[in-house]
């Protein structure tokens, strides 16, 4: 009879000191929860630029209306000889512009998706959300030929629902570096200072091809040129994220955009 109390004592024992253990645990856990995400998977993130030491930058151009600007720009290029940018179209201007759209493709450039209605993604649902990318998706697929892989949410807005479900439909939220502010109109002068003057090896540039920017046109070959003279070549995005991990200028929230300055 003894050893029947020794040992259920001793069970009582091990398992008070089991579950000490387990509750000790699960307040470390509790503690330390912010500081475990090094551990967890990380989750999808907005790319600003790319870390590498060679001195390439991405020119990058969003359309979401008109057709004044987007000739011109793509005869620049093409006497520039810039075989490498990325073109953000919206999926509404695409369909309006088939021709603009052929002309893109058949030059060589990238296209990324810049959505479907020009609106803040942030402020819809999530059903909404994966409606305006797909819609968008399907219409540049079917007039480019390819699947678009990246893309630019109109006015760069964003938050974590959104990066969740372009991961999920297998886009890369691409942003930039540098911001030309050339919607603004504030002289050619002041785009190309601001461009050279902040451009920096695996930069993402920001300009636009839609009818409102008026002097993006007559920057442009200034900004070839000066970045050229600079030892500066240019890729398309893609060739970009294609060199190096992503570096960590990443951000999960941006529905209260505020313009880089």
């Amino acid at each position: 009879m003894n050893f029947f109390y020794v040992l259920n004592a001793k069970k009582i024992r091990q398992t008070l000191f089991l579950t000490l253990a387990v509750l000790l645990s699960l307040a470390v856990i509790w503690v330390e929860k912010d500081n475990l995400s090094v551990f967890a998977p990380h989750p999808p993130a907005a790319v600003y630029s790319v870390p590498t030491e060679r001195k390439v930058v991405a020119l990058t151009f969003d359309i979401s209306w008109g057709e004044k600007r987007a000739a011109p720009i793509l005869d620049i290029l093409e006497n520039k000889g810039v075989k490498n940018v990325t073109f953000f179209l919206s999926s509404p201007w695409s369909k309006t512009h088939p021709e603009l759209v052929k002309r893109i493709v058949d030059s060589g450039y990238e296209v990324g998706s810049h959505g479907h209605k020009h609106d803040n993604y942030s402020s819809y649902g999530e059903d909404e959300i994966r409606k305006q990318i797909s819609t968008a998706h399907s219409m540049l697929t079917e007039l480019t030929g390819k699947s678009p892989k990246l893309i630019r949410m109109p006015n760069g807005d964003f938050d974590k629902r959104v990066l969740s479900v372009a991961d999920d439909l297998g886009y890369k939220v691409i942003q930039w570096d540098t911001d030309s502010l050339d919607w603004k109109n504030p002289g050619v002068d002041t785009i190309v200072n601001r461009v050279v003057g902040k451009a920096h090896p695996g930069d993402i540039i920001l300009l636009h091809a839609s009818d409102s920017c008026k002097q993006t046109h007559e920057a442009l070959p200034i900004i070839i040129d000066q970045l050229r003279a600079q030892g500066y070549d240019f890729v398309t995005v893609g060739q970009l994220l294609g060199q190096a991990e992503t570096r960590d200028k990443t951000v999960e929230d941006r529905s209260a955009w505020n313009e880089l300055v």
